[in-house]
């Protein structure tokens, strides 16, 4: 069976998905897998560290990365979004699957070269209870710096997002 795959918004009601140009200047529209959606279910700004063990993952990195044994992935933001990740309203589109290509295996990003129209949407009110939901442990953090590099230098899967929205590596200092 296909996975379900996604699209999230912040803006509700939209009935059709136009392509739009990727930083290669290809025409696509994207969306995301049932596996990974819990990676979107915040702002879109946010910046985010997100993993989760992978067959190949060490049992140290195991010990090291997971605090909840139960969890299986990990959503780490900064203190100054937990406001924004609160108030924000979510909508969830779902896609027929046969529309779109895998591209990207650890990311689960699908994609289209045509236009794609919702075959479901909700919404999601409250974005953390949807991530409690789903058994994502949720971490907030003063800085993504030290975790983005200690997860990059692991045995983990991860996705790494919207860093460029992320306190500057350089305000760690300012705070010591």
């Amino acid at each position: 069976m296909a996975e379900r795959i996604h699209h999230v918004s912040e803006t509700a009601a939209i009935a059709r998905f136009e392509p739009r140009a990727d930083a290669e200047g290809r025409l696509r529209v994207w969306a995301i897998g049932e596996s990974r959606l819990h990676n979107y279910l915040l702002p879109r700004d946010c910046p985010r560290v997100t993993y989760y063990a992978t067959a190949t993952t060490s049992e140290r990195d195991r010990r090291s990365f997971f605090t909840a044994s139960d969890r299986q992935s990990v959503v780490a933001i900064e203190h100054r979004w937990l406001p924004v990740l609160s108030s924000t309203h979510l909508h969830i589109y779902e896609f027929d699957a046969g529309d779109f290509v895998l591209e990207d295996t650890i990311a689960a990003y699908y994609v289209s070269t045509r236009t794609a129209v919702p075959i479901a949407h909700r919404e999601v009110a409250n974005p953390l209870m949807e991530l409690c939901a789903r058994g994502v442990e949720l971490r907030v953090l003063s800085s993504l710096w030290p975790l983005r590099d200690a997860v990059v230098a692991s045995t983990l899967g991860f996705s790494i997002i919207r860093m460029r929205n992320a306190q500057p590596r350089d305000a760690l200092a300012a705070d010591a």
